[in-house]
């Protein structure tokens, strides 16, 4: 049982700080809970879950798979690019237009849920992310082969995505509160944090440091928490 309660609360951990950096999900879930509320935020959320576990799901099982679709890859890293372009925009355009105070994009008619799975599934970082991950806890003897600790992992995962996404879910509808009266300066804030995200995107593709190079590299971006990871294995 020890063992199944470290993995589980390994998986929490590495989801749940690997939440927090500024992404477009996040800021995404974030802007719609100011803009809709807090519950169709959690909706896209949970749409946002859903793919990342699917993701996790085939990064366990076949990891040679994955690898080879480098294409693929390539091909979703541009496809993100234009989505955050997209996102950048709309969220200027609301800015400049005193009667249009919402996200065209993540305020469309689109049911949160689906928008939350469709733009996670078109996401390509998370995939090297947690291929690296499993990788890492495979090779140190946390995570093992079976199908008990792949449920259990998962499940911890999916905690930790939910919790990390509540930051900005919360954080942003305080934050949207306090400035209810300048939705446009919310706008330009959310618009230049996409615009940025999509410089650095297009700033890995160049440089080719991107989803394929961390999918030949795994570990180089695991370094920072593998210490972190073994600390909650001696207390779980």
């Amino acid at each position: 049982m020890s063992q199944l309660v470290r993995v589980f609360f390994t998986g929490m951990f590495i989801s749940f700080l690997g939440t927090l950096p500024l992404g477009t999900l996040n800021i995404a879930a974030m802007q719609i809970s100011i803009t809709d509320g807090i519950m169709p935020a959690l909706l896209f959320c949970l749409g946002v879950l859903l793919a990342e576990i699917v993701y996790v799901r085939i990064s366990l099982v076949a990891m040679d798979w994955v690898r080879k679709q480098k294409t693929l890859f390539k091909i979703l890293e541009w496809v993100t690019v234009i989505i955050i372009l997209a996102l950048a925009v709309s969220s200027f355009y609301a800015a400049t237009h005193p009667k249009v105070d919402k996200n065209i994009i993540l305020s469309s008619t689109l049911p949160k849920f689906w928008l939350g799975l469709i733009m996670s599934a078109l996401n390509p970082v998370q995939i090297p992310f947690w291929f690296g991950w499993s990788a890492v806890l495979f090779s140190k003897k946390i995570l093992l082969p079976k199908s008990s600790n792949y449920n259990i992992y998962i499940l911890g995962i999916g905690l930790g995505t939910l919790l990390g996404n509540c930051v900005f879910i919360f954080g942003g509808k305080l934050i949207g509160d306090q400035l209810s009266n300048n939705q446009h300066i919310l706008n330009w804030i959310i618009g230049g944090i996409f615009s940025i995200t999509a410089l650095i995107q297009l700033i890995k593709i160049a440089r080719h440091k991107g989803v394929e190079h961390k999918i030949d590299h795994p570990k180089e971006h695991t370094k920072q928490f593998e210490q972190q990871v073994e600390d909650i294995g001696k207390y779980n």
